[in-house]
């Protein structure tokens, strides 16, 4: 005799329809598309503040979980909280699945912040520069010209500098509104402008009758900034004027000179996975063990933003590891300027616009 199957009640079902899109959503956002949010003006004008992008896990290839007690469709909290929203009682290694490609110079990435040791490296904090040194690279930066292995840099589209702009009057939004400089752009220092802009826009400026100069902020060569990496104060490096420094490439191995020693120990201590190891007096122990030579266990990448003298990357905070790679920035789908209102915020000519 054959039973009817008990039909499920409008909770339950709603409970499953719930737990299915969570697995569904989760399953999309692991393997193929992860959405970002532009949250600063490091990338201008390449991205703008308030564009929203899709990042695709699948160029780079879609690193398997390494924190597994996690709250589905969060990272470091609970929506809308201060409690953790993980925990790292049980961590994988790292493990990539094959991807289209690597990645190659002048892609933006999104990446986990390298330097933030208080996540697991997989829900470190998200950000988004341009790579513009991949693994064996020489990265050197003169009067603020980027080269790579000797030769210029090719420039992205809309790259911003900050300048000096010393104007004859008072000057408001609305004027600055007329050369494409937002709000955030531009700040009074002194009876003059400090702004952020492209050299086109600031040849325009010049050009303007109650303009009087217009001067590239630079920072002179040996200048050293001890907030440079490794050690702008020793080396005299600075945001304009670095290097020349090696980007790390996975099976290169470097002799462990002093200087070696100074410009690489940071990264082989803090992402090759080396429990036992101590630096004294610019020389590197192992298990206490004094090396002579190491050997790099994976690639790095030098990141950059296209919004120069407004942003904290590589310049910074040294090299991005390749476990530390989230995926590429694929396209726009929206994107709201924050200083406008009702439909005047959404900028249409930006939907659905690729990212080069």
């Amino acid at each position: 005799m054959s039973s009817e199957k008990k039909k499920k009640g409008p909770v339950r079902e709603w409970l499953d329809a719930l737990v299915f899109a969570v697995i569904a959503a989760s399953l999309i956002r692991w393997l193929f598309l992860e959405p970002f949010t532009i949250p600063t003006a490091s990338m201008e004008k390449s991205l703008l503040v308030g564009d929203f992008l899709f990042v695709s896990k699948m160029h780079y290839g879609t690193r398997t979980p390494q924190t597994l007690l996690q709250v589905p469709l969060t990272h470091q909290k609970i929506w809308g909280t201060d409690i953790p929203s993980y925990s790292d009682a049980i961590q994988l290694p790292y493990y990539r699945l094959p991807g289209f490609s690597g990645v190659d110079r002048n892609d933006v990435v999104v990446f986990n912040y390298p330097t933030e040791f208080e996540h697991p490296v997989d829900l470190k904090t998200n950000y988004i520069k341009r790579a513009v040194g991949t693994p064996g690279d020489v990265i050197e930066i003169h009067d603020a010209q980027l080269s790579v292995n000797g030769t210029p840099a090719q420039n992205p589209e809309g790259m911003q500098y900050s300048y000096d702009v010393v104007p004859s009057r008072m000057l408001n939004a609305e004027f600055f509104e007329k050369f494409d400089i937002n709000q955030d752009s531009f700040h009074p220092y002194n009876g003059l402008y400090v702004v952020f802009t492209t050299p086109e826009i600031a040849k325009k400026l010049e050009e303007s009758p109650v303009i009087k100069e217009v001067n590239l902020r630079v920072y002179e060569e040996g200048n050293g900034d001890p907030e440079i990496y490794p050690d702008g104060a020793y080396y005299g490096w600075n945001r304009d004027n670095f290097g020349p420094l090696t980007v790390p490439a996975k099976g290169w191995t470097i002799d462990l000179t002093a200087d070696n020693v100074r410009r690489y120990a940071f990264t082989i201590r803090h992402y090759e996975g080396i429990e036992n190891l101590q630096i004294e007096a610019n020389q590197l122990f192992i298990d206490g063990k004094k090396q002579d030579t190491y050997t790099f266990k994976q690639d790095y990448y030098f990141m950059m933003g296209d919004n120069r003298h407004d942003s904290l990357d590589s310049r910074f905070w040294g090299f991005v590891p390749e476990d530390h790679i989230v995926g590429k920035a694929w396209f726009l789908w929206l994107s709201l300027d924050k200083h406008k209102s009702m439909f005047s915020k959404i900028r249409w000519e930006r939907f659905f616009k690729g990212i080069d």
